[in-house]
């Protein structure tokens, strides 16, 4: 895991900048708030608490903000894997790509997967189907094309955004505890830290939508174009 690239710029480093508001949290009001029940905690294992803590919390995130970026934006947008670009665009009835080139595309998974992809009459008659094959297509595709650079860099590229407005949504949740908080006790430092958190983590919210689509079309783009190429 430490050694996969797709690791640390997809996953890590959503969770790095969406656990601030978490960070900050933790280590400036909980930490301050009941700093002398901590204090002997903090005495006793200063680096544990300190860094250990820390990197737990991000490491949590990482499994969060994926968890949260899946099934919620990813399901909301493309309800499921059967419903994603890479299943919409070798869809009879979708015109994304010509005739010809889709028609590459599916001869190419049948004599490479033994896969025979639904026709127009059969997807017609039996589209869920039609999206099941697929959708195991390009499973077999992405297997194919395993340790390809460029869909790998596209591949990471995608992730860290779906990652990022999962954890985003995390963070605004925190931000505006901050706030509350900051209000509560009128520090007006804590309630512009948090203001400026909740501004920066509402704008992937806001766009992700737009954000997601578009670096879901472009992979599905790469993938077919690098499976095209393929030997």
């Amino acid at each position: 895991m430490f050694k996969n690239t797709y690791f640390y710029r997809a996953r890590l480093f959503p969770a790095l900048i969406t656990s601030i508001p978490l960070l900050i949290f933790i280590n400036k009001i909980i930490a301050v708030k009941y700093a002398t029940a901590l204090k002997n905690i903090y005495d006793v294992l200063p680096l544990i608490t300190h860094l250990g803590l820390s990197a737990a919390i991000i490491f949590l995130l990482v499994q969060i903000n994926r968890l949260v970026a899946k099934e919620v934006f990813q399901r909301w947008y493309f309800r499921d894997e059967l419903y994603m670009p890479t299943t919409n665009y070798l869809l009879i009835n979708n015109t994304y790509y010509p005739l010809t080139i889709k028609t590459k595309i599916r001869d190419k998974i049948a004599a490479k997967f033994q896969l025979d992809l639904l026709d127009a009459v059969g997807e017609n008659e039996n589209y869920e189907k039609a999206r099941k094959l697929i959708a195991t297509a390009v499973s077999q595709i992405r297997n194919a094309l395993r340790g390809n650079t460029m869909l790998l860099q596209h591949n990471i590229e995608y992730g860290f955004w779906r990652n990022l407005i999962g954890g985003s949504l995390i963070a605004l949740f925190f931000s505006a505890v901050i706030i509350w908080y900051g209000y509560s006790n009128d520090f007006s430092d804590q309630i512009t830290v948090g203001l400026i958190c909740l501004i920066v983590f509402l704008i992937p919210v806001t766009f992700s939508k737009m954000i997601i689509r578009y670096y879901g079309k472009y992979y599905a783009k790469v993938l077919y174009e690098q499976f095209l190429s393929l030997q």
